[in-house]
């Protein structure tokens, strides 16, 4: 049975609180997995010694407990993964066994999760090489709503939002071409968060249609969902589809918001009602709501399955379906079989259309901030689905196959329950690289309704639903909302910053990090240097402060934390460094470089190497301080 009680970002960080090990939380939770998870979910559940050797690995980075600890966002923290995403131990099968590899790294995603703190408790279930809405295409089983068990779980994305709905981890990652990261949402009363296209990395991503894909993250909150985008976005070098930009931090206090002058629906679940609920709450919240006509948007969404598009698809298996056609499900072959009825014509005149219409298409953001969509028009048992798969997944798509062609963000998110108890989402939608103040206008919403979170009874705490500290402390007052012990959740950029090292006072809880946070500064990651390093206590200095220098020869790797500099406060940040200390190009144990302190080699004479210690706070902890010489 799903949790009642399914736990948010901040739910695991106050488990924590108390120096709580993760091993024993996570072992537990394991251990209930393998006992009490539901048909169709998993592909892969991470082994007990996985676990246990994923536990060790960030216990050794930071002690439960420790600083080190509470500068990594997602410490100790559980999460799910796609199996068309690559995760470093397990095999990605893109839910086809005879297209299985073992990836020899994680994904880039996976990859900057991990380096937060965040544990994965395995691969989850999917339509096919991501090609369904549905979720009822694979091998290994078809995971129903859970909240309803004789209606589909919706897809591509199928077992990660039931996973994140029953309380079995608290975030997932999914992909999203044609709403495989919204759909699943909806039905499972959780929050889909679809990025910008680009602004998320996809190397490590198994491509469905790779000019299209992103990676999704289904959460419980918009708050959760959104700290996670602030962990995962940014450049990636391995995609050359990776194109991250920055946009508005948040709407206007009275947003328009564009609805269908007439709503599609389809089925007896009773979202045209809901539908109409959803818009009326909208307007009691001081938001005015422009009918549109959504013709020319639906007739994008129709290029998506009804022109060369597919044929991206086609390219990834190709060499499969000529070698062994029955490994492929049915209906995930005869939809990518289509792709050889068009020609290189066909898809230059595809593009064509594509661009006129993305042109014309700008104009919808002259008059509304906002689209606001119902989620999917219905929510199909599964005796619907076998009737007519194909009829059913086109109509799934209505309202979300158009907004990766446009080059849009979207955040699926719970509006309510219908007559007959069902679920029902709503999805907002905004212009490019609209996604910061998309977050803060979906955890408004989300706040302004008092609905459970995914599966459980219980209701989100105002600690878990800004507009409280995620919001308002990038979109208020940074500085004076951040507290040493206690950083602001990571939050999506909303404008261009530098990512800088800081390996000594500038560390979070130290004394000059409270200069750093006013200037805007938010932390990123806790990490290490790669091992060229030394680390020095300087003699002289008030309040004390290391000097870091990279050697040929006897490095090691130094503890550091990389903070989101804004662009605009980097002067000021310069001209309050003093010599001999000063910033630099630094190479992190991943083999990333990011700016960062280093220290003039001439300023050693007279300094203590702590290099042995690993980092400034360990050489703090050890009583260094008050043994060295300042002198």
């Amino acid at each position: 049975m799903p949790t009642d009680s399914p736990l948010t970002l901040a739910d695991w960080s106050t488990a924590y609180g108390d120096g709580a090990a993760p091993r024993e939380r996570l072992g537990a939770l394991q251990q209930r997995l393998e006992r009490e998870s539901a048909p169709g979910v998993w592909i892969a559940l991470a082994s007990r010694d996985a676990v246990a050797t994923q536990v060790a690995a960030l216990e050794a980075r930071a002690a439960p407990g420790s600083a080190a600890a509470r500068a990594l966002p997602l410490y100790g923290v559980p999460f799910a993964v796609k199996d068309n995403i690559d995760v470093a131990g397990f095999a990605t099968t893109a839910a086809c066994p005879a297209f299985a590899y073992p990836p020899s790294s994680h994904s880039h995603a996976v990859a900057r999760l991990v380096e937060a703190g965040a544990v994965c408790m395995g691969k989850t279930n999917l339509d096919q090489f991501a090609t369904g809405l549905v979720g009822t295409r694979s091998p290994y089983g078809r995971p129903s709503s859970a909240l309803a068990a004789d209606r589909i779980s919706g897809g591509s994305s199928s077992g990660s939002a039931v996973a994140v709905a029953r309380g079995d981890v608290a975030f997932a990652l999914g992909t999203d071409t044609a709403g495989s990261g919204r759909v699943p949402a909806g039905f499972n009363n959780i929050v889909g968060f679809k990025p910008t296209p680009g602004r998320i990395g996809t190397s490590g991503v198994v491509p469905a249609c790779r000019s299209l894909d992103c990676v999704s993250i289904f959460a419980l909150t918009v708050a959760d969902a959104a700290a996670v985008l602030a962990l995962v976005e940014g450049p990636d070098p391995g995609d050359p589809y990776s194109a991250f930009a920055t946009g508005r931090a948040r709407f206007g206090a009275s947003v328009r918001v564009g609805i269908p002058a007439e709503a599609v629906f389809s089925g007896d679940a009773g979202y045209g009602v809901a539908h109409e609920q959803a818009v009326a709450h909208l307007q009691r919240l001081g938001h005015r709501a422009v009918a549109l006509d959504f013709a020319p948007l639906l007739a994008v969404a129709e290029l998506l399955y009804g022109g060369p598009w597919v044929a991206e698809r086609h390219a990834v298996v190709e060499a499969l379906l000529a070698r062994d056609p029955a490994a492929l499900d049915p209906t995930v072959r005869a939809v990518i079989a289509t792709a050889q009825r068009y020609s290189a014509t066909d898809t230059f005149r595809a593009f064509y259309a594509l661009r006129s219409a993305q042109q014309a298409l700008r104009a919808i953001w002259q008059q509304v901030d906002v689209l606001m969509v119902p989620t999917a028009p219905g929510h199909p048992r599964f005796a619907e689905v076998e009737a007519d798969p194909l009829g059913v997944n086109t109509r799934l798509g209505t309202y979300t196959n158009f907004v990766n062609l446009l080059g849009w963000c979207a955040l699926a998110v719970p509006a309510g329950f219908t007559a007959n108890g069902l679920p029902y989402g709503t999805t907002f939608i905004a212009p490019a690289s609209s996604d910061a103040a998309l977050a803060a206008f979906g955890c408004a919403w989300q706040s302004s309704l008092d609905l459970p979170l995914g599966a459980g009874t219980v209701r989100p705490s105002p600690a878990t639903l800004p507009l409280s500290k995620a919001v308002a402390s990038v979109v208020v007052a940074p500085a004076a909302l951040a507290a040493p012990t206690s950083p602001a959740p990571p939050w999506p950029a909303s404008s261009a910053t530098l990512p800088i090292a800081v390996v000594g006072a500038h560390l979070q809880g130290l004394p000059l990090n409270g200069e750093f946070v006013a200037l805007g500064a938010t932390l990123r990651e806790a990490t290490r240097t790669a091992p060229h390093y030394r680390l020095y206590a300087l003699p002289d200095s008030t309040p004390r402060k290391p000097g870091m220098v990279r050697v040929a020869h006897g490095g090691v790797a130094i503890a550091l934390e990389v903070w989101k500099l804004p662009l605009a406060a980097v002067g000021a940040f310069l001209a309050s460094i003093p010599a001999p200390l000063g910033l630099g190009s630094v190479e992190l144990e991943d083999g990333r470089r990011v700016h960062g302190f280093l220290c003039e080699a001439v300023a050693l004479d007279g300094a203590t190497d702590i290099s042995e210690h690993g980092g400034w706070r360990a050489w703090l902890a050890s009583g260094g301080a008050s043994t060295a010489p300042t002198s």
